[in-house]
């Protein structure tokens, strides 16, 4: 092996007379490095992406949720403490959903209300985790106070709010009177603001107290839309909830037989399915450079293999094997796949390295949910990609290391 090695190289790096083919190599090398570090590259905004959206969207909603097939759950207290007794579970707190209309003199805008549980809301909300205790206690109306909520950045620039700032909320849940249906009009008072880094979460949701959305909706007390649960490894989540549904029905089979559970990516399973499949889409037409950069490595070897005839017919009367010529011309397409995907690896970790730690690529808050380019770089997505373009680079040798080893020794040295 170590012949087949050192007439491999000396036949790359002793091409003085052979300008061409070298300079051929040479392409073919940042052929293969381009394709590499674009792959590197591409993967890692990928797979960085995918991450970053994955912690915003379960910034603000929970690992999983538990619902009734009626609309409403009661006495969530209960259901909560049972909730927490599964193992898996960290916490849970319970939660009400609507849709309203903020209005304010600034103009009035629809808003995705959530109702909370402010002291066990913040242990389930990653977007609640760093809010001020205070406001979070605002959030509730006390005797003869105007109750608080908490809005997104982006909807408190639109209509010109700050802490302190008094709005009105419309719902559905009125009464028909003489002159028409009057919706329910309550009184709040902004008392904090919120930033996930997706627009769409900062324009339009809000936050406010179980107590105080009970009386906007017009909801019984002790009634819910259901309970938010946060669990220790996310991608259990699945079978945590599973087994937490499990447990509440063995609790109380008659209260609960109409609950049932859902995931944070059975919720989202079309979108992450989306970004998996354009992973794998990106994977294959950037593999095409380097699939493209190995017909390089195919010429070089034909043309070396025209150029060598004498060489070869020389070594094979000395004692070489036509396994032996094979190698030889395998190893010399090896050594260009293997050179350049080194160069490929230098080129994209570097450029992945500035990506993460410069960030400096602005994206539009409006169209994407991030504001700059994320990067987060796996071990099996590097391996995939040094195995593919290796593999690549090693069946571009087959042909023209077949067509050497196939010469006739006499018909190779007739005309020499």
């Amino acid at each position: 092996m170590r012949f087949v090695l050192f007439v491999a190289a000396r036949y790359l790096l002793s091409a003085r007379k052979q300008t061409f083919i070298s300079l051929i190599s040479v392409i073919s090398m940042l052929g293969v490095a381009l394709g590499v570090g674009a792959l590197i590259v591409a993967m890692g905004i990928m797979n960085g992406f995918t991450q970053e959206l994955r912690d915003k969207i379960l910034g603000v909603n929970a690992h999983g949720i538990i619902t009734s097939l009626h609309g409403a759950v009661f006495n969530p207290n209960a259901l909560v403490a049972e909730s927490e007794t599964v193992p898996g579970v960290e916490a849970a707190t319970p939660f009400i959903y609507s849709e309203v209309m903020i209005s304010t003199p600034a103009g009035a805008k629809g808003l995705v209300l959530r109702g909370i549980d402010p002291t066990s809301a913040k242990k389930v909300l990653g977007v609640l985790a760093n809010a001020d205790d205070e406001a979070l206690l605002a959030l509730n109306s006390q005797e003869g106070s105007t109750p608080g909520i908490i809005v997104g950045e982006e909807l408190a620039k639109k209509l010109n709010l700050r802490s302190g700032s008094r709005v009105n909320m419309l719902s559905s849940s009125g009464e028909k009177t003489a002159s028409g249906f009057q919706p329910a009009i309550r009184p709040f008072k902004v008392v904090g603001t919120f930033r996930t880094g997706m627009f769409e979460f900062d324009s339009s949701l809000g936050f406010i107290g179980l107590d105080a959305a009970r009386d906007l909706l017009g909801l019984p007390a002790n009634m819910v839309s259901g309970l938010e649960l946060t669990v220790e490894d996310v991608y259990a989540a699945d079978k945590v909830m599973n087994e937490v549904i499990s447990h509440l029905h063995e609790y109380n089979p008659q209260a609960t037989q109409s609950l049932y559970a859902r995931s944070w990516m059975e919720m989202n399973v079309n979108l992450f399915a989306a970004l998996k499949l354009e992973k794998i889409a990106m994977f294959v037409v950037l593999a095409l450079i380097v699939l493209v950069a190995s017909f390089s490595i195919v010429t070089t070897l034909i043309m070396l293999v025209m150029e060598k005839t004498k060489d070869i017919a020389i070594l094979m009367s000395m004692g070489a094997t036509r396994r032996h010529i094979r190698q030889i011309f395998m190893a010399q397409g090896m050594i260009i796949g293997g050179v350049g995907t080194v160069l490929g690896f230098i080129i994209g970790l570097t450029l992945s390295f500035l990506l993460k730690h410069y960030q400096f690529i602005d994206l539009p808050e409006q169209v994407y949910p991030m504001d700059t380019v994320p990067m987060l770089l796996y071990t099996p997505d590097l391996i995939i990609i040094a195995a593919g373009a290796m593999l690549i680079c090693f069946l571009a040798t087959i042909y023209p290391a077949w067509k050497a080893s196939g010469l006739e020794l006499a018909e190779a040295l007739r005309y020499e």
